[in-house]
């Protein structure tokens, strides 16, 4: 719909009712004298920052047409704001296209921000029913886009749940839910600013319940007391207000009846969002265009789901990535490395991947193994493989330029084929990573790509690594401030704006702003760095190996779950940033990225024995494991703590590999459909308002449910249990709430996992090794509901292989329970799922001992009743998973 400056009028004064001088103006509503007709009297939640490039005083303020009130509220809110007849753009005949519409957007009067476009088009999308996407761009000068594929397909709508209203004078956009008249999006609240180095969009929020635009150290709820997130992707040990590794301008936001829906801005250049009380949200980046997407859910499920139709589904990990990973800085040696499995083994814990850090390198050069240190480094990592493990070791995309010896073949391929990041002059610019002087890899290149590969490729015919770890791709440089090359004294370099990026500088800890990419500038490109050369390893790995890539990396931007998982970077050993890896893969779950964990124990400093125990206990289920620290802190491996404390470690471990067949079906789910594996409970139980803030407690999937211990010397937790029944993992003692608060033991022995009825819980008999565990029998969890009922299901391949699921190389198996019998159906059954044996069901909730249990018609005595906690186990099935099979108890 088109609406005229009159009509909006109107609807201003219905609807927006907190717009208090609009009341004024349009309705002729009299607030008495103090208030007054001036056009800067706004409530200070409703003041838009005038000033966000410097601090400036009342004159200075005013001079740039803005207003300047000193209330003395303290420096997060403005003193100088906009007032409501700031000068904007102009709607110059919307019209109606095939689908959607479109406007030229004129402004007569320059701002305070040099070189402003003063004519824009724009041009707004109807997707699908449910997905909306609005552009504004420069008609006239091709302007930077972000080079990324989106994968969304756009079918002419038939039962949009949308309104769109264009407000022709000053510009602005109102998108509402149509059931309702819920707005989501109201642009009118602030002016809109395009120059070429500044873009800025405000926006009114639904509620004051906000999740997403990552990567930053948050709790799952942003916080909108004049909060600003600064998206560069930068190396730091992360900490509150300050920009992290990623870049993933999307969130999701809850409605006050339970509804919610999502925006996505598709700009990768250095950017803020102010969040403030109003509530309200702005957008300020430094190029690029606008390009917003706009999801309807209604649920959060949904909502997240949409934004994967167009960024992408995450990529299907092999299952040997599921299992426990270990590392750390400082196994300076073969011997060392070799150590650290023997003693696992010898403490009998769980151990999947073993990984090196840069200390295998020769002078910390890629592709490159040292030949004293590790010189058996090839036939360590055989022994890995004839022990049923897999090997991975850190990859670094700045190259250094020269060995010991002067002969770096790697670097010199790369500069005769041209891969590397250049200055103004065209020479390969100059770093200081860990070799020393280095250059940079340019990944946007199709060049590098085939160098990248070539290289790994020689290195893997070499070392038969399975995976990779891409780690410092923000890309971080050692040298503070100005690189090697000094950085050129221009506007790219030293923006009219330069968002509240730590150091100060777009050039601190990395590369100049204004080096030159195959793509673009690095001004555009530097947040899709890391992204980029994950896309280029998971690509080689493919091509080297012929089976699933695994890939982790630090730095990551929007659309990197298509290619690779992300642990949470150098955290600090400490209680907090054990509690704030909670959100942390609660978040990436919903960005589409759910191959994610957080160093066990923390990275950086020691941490204390219990710490670790509680942190290993949540880390088994981060759905990436990985035990890791620094080269200066104590060890912190499983093995090196007492008796007690690596008996529950290994209980969580162990737990973990015991449900791992649900984990990959979780995975399955997240690569074909965008569910989340990691679960907030909001997203889950997105009615129920108590759960819209809890981050302490979370789900996999659906079913499964951890409320683990965070703080220090605690022997019980508290945990918020939804509506419904909830069974304890081990015992299947039962918990029925209505929607409460329960305490629960939690000595350190204990990680609190329950069971949710109503669902069917895939498990297995765990072994060392994923495919030790793979061998054994398979084991059914079956939660009933107050009903009797439940469900649930296994998806099964050989996991490892490609597109096993598009080739249809894979098996799905169905069970159900109701009226005390247990069912399956085989929809698809492949060779790998015919080895499988259903050995052992556990029926939680069974409300009476039965007095016979029958499978497949034949009486069974193999059964036992718990009559304390009402749980059935019957074990010694042997039935084949592959065969439809029916077990009922009477």
């Amino acid at each position: 719909m088109l609406i005229s400056p009159q009509r909006k009028k109107k609807l201003d004064c219905k609807n927006i009712t907190w717009r208090l001088y609009l009341l004024f103006l349009f309705c002729g509503i009299c607030f008495g004298e103090d208030l007054g007709p001036s056009e800067c009297h706004r409530e200070p939640v409703n003041r838009f920052d005038c000033a966000p490039e410097k601090a400036l005083n009342k004159a200075e303020c005013e001079a740039r047409g803005c207003c300047y009130v000193d209330d003395s509220l303290g420096k997060e809110q403005p003193s100088c704001f906009y007032p409501v007849n700031y000068p904007s753009y102009r709607a110059v005949n919307p019209t109606s296209t095939e689908n959607g519409y479109s406007s030229t957007l004129k402004r007569t009067t320059k701002t305070f921000m040099p070189d402003d476009i003063m004519t824009l088009q724009l041009d707004i999308a109807f997707e699908t029913n449910d997905r909306l996407r609005f552009t504004i761009k420069d008609p006239i000068q091709k302007r930077y886009e972000v080079p990324i594929e989106t994968l969304c397909v756009a079918s002419k709508p038939t039962d949009m749940q949308y309104d769109v209203k264009i407000i022709e004078e000053p510009f602005g956009l109102i998108i509402s839910r149509k059931k309702n008249g819920q707005i989501l999006l109201d642009t009118t609240v602030a002016p809109l600013l395009f120059a070429d180095q500044f873009i800025q969009m405000s926006t009114s929020l639904a509620s004051n319940f906000i999740y997403g635009l990552g990567e930053h150290l948050t709790s799952i709820n942003l916080d909108l007391n004049w909060t600003t997130l600064t998206f560069w992707n930068r190396d730091l040990i992360p900490r509150k207000d300050a920009n992290l590794y990623g870049t993933h301008p999307f969130y999701v936001a809850m409605e006050e009846d339970g509804s919610s829906h999502g925006v996505f801005l598709l700009n990768s250049n250095a950017m803020d969002v102010i969040l403030q009380p109003a509530p309200a949200l702005s957008w300020r980046t430094t190029g690029g265009i606008l390009d917003f997407y706009v999801f309807l859910g209604p649920e959060p499920k949904t909502v997240i789901k949409q934004y994967q139709d167009v960024v992408g589904y995450p990529f299907m990990p092999p299952y040997w990535g599921l299992g426990f990973h270990l590392c750390r800085w400082g196994y300076t040696s073969s011997t060392l490395t070799r150590e650290a499995v023997k003693k696992m083994r010898d403490a009998k814990m769980p151990l999947d991947t073993q990984w090196n850090d840069i200390d295998y390198m020769d002078s910390y050069l890629d592709f490159t193994y040292d030949p004293e240190r590790f010189g058996d480094m090839p036939e360590m990592v055989n022994e890995f493989h004839q022990a049923g493990m897999k090997y991975i070791a850190i990859v670094e995309p700045a190259i250094g330029l020269s060995s010991p010896h002067g002969n770096y073949q790697p670097y010199e391929d790369g500069l005769k084929r041209g891969v590397y990041v250049t200055n103004e002059n065209g020479q390969p610019v100059m770093g200081k990573v860990w070799p020393g002087p280095t250059v940079f890899v340019d990944f946007t290149n199709p060049e590098a790509h085939e160098w990248w590969y070539e290289s790994l490729k020689n290195f893997h015919d070499k070392v038969p690594f399975d995976g990779m770890w891409i780690d410092m791709n923000e890309p971080a440089n050692n040298v503070h401030y100005v690189p090697v090359d000094d950085c050129p004294d221009d506007t790219i370099e030293n923006p009219p704006y330069v968002p509240k990026v730590v150091g100060g500088t777009l050039r601190d800890t990395t590369i100049c702003a204004s080096s030159k990419q195959h793509l673009s500038s690095h001004y555009n490109l530097h947040n899709l760095y890391g992204f980029t050369e994950a896309i280029a390893s998971h690509n080689a790995l493919i091509k080297i190996r012929g089976k699933r890539p695994f890939v982790i990396s630090r730095s990551t931007f929007a659309s990197h779950g298509r290619y690779a998982g992300h642990w949470t970077g150098d955290v600090e050993s400490t209680w907090e940033q054990m509690y704030y890896s909670i959100p942390a893969i609660l978040l990436f779950n919903m960005y589409g990225v759910p191959l994610v964990g957080t160093d066990l124990c923390g990275f950086v400093g020691n941490v204390t024995e219990e710490l670790c125990v509680r942190w290993s206990q949540v880390g088994a289920f981060y759905p990436f494991m990985r035990n890791h620290n620094t080269l200066d802190a104590t060890a912190q491996e499983p093995y090196v703590w007492s008796k007690e404390s690596q008996d529950a470690i290994r209980d969580a471990a162990l737990k973990r590999y015991m449900l791992l067949p649900y984990l990959y079906t979780l995975f399955h789910k997240a690569h074909t459909s965008g569910d989340t594996v990691a679960r907030a409970l909001f997203v889950e139980f997105p009615s129920d308002r108590n759960t819209w803030t809890i981050d302490r407690q979370f789900l996999w999937g659906e079913a499964l449910f951890i409320t683990p211990a965070l703080e220090e010397g605690q022997t019980e937790v508290k945990g918020y249990f939804p509506a419904g029944l909830w069974y304890d993992l081990v015992e299947g003692k039962k918990i029925e709430s209505k929607g409460e608060w329960f305490t629960l033991p939690a000595p350190l022995s204990t990680i609190n996992v329950h069971v949710r009825g109503g669902y069917i819980i895939p498990a297995q008999e765990p072994g060392m090794t994923t495919e030790e565990s793979r061998k054994n029998s398979l084991w059914l969890l079956v939660a009933l509901s107050a009903s009797g009922c439940a469900k649930g299901e296994i998806y099964w391949d050989d996991g490892d292989s490609l597109d096993t699921y598009k080739k249809g190389d894979y098996s799905i198996v169905l069970f159900t329970a109701q009226d005390n019998t247990l069912l399956s159906e085989v929809k698809q059954i492949e060779p790998e799922a015919e080895k499988l044996k259903l050995d052992v069901v556990t029926v939680f909730g069974v409300a009476a001992a039965p007095s016979k249990v029958l499978v497949n018609g034949a009486t069974s005595d193999n059964f036992e009743y718990f009559p304390k906690t009402k749980k059935l186990k019957i074990e010694k099935l042997s039935l084949p998973v592959g065969n439809k099979f029916e077990i009922k108890w009477a």
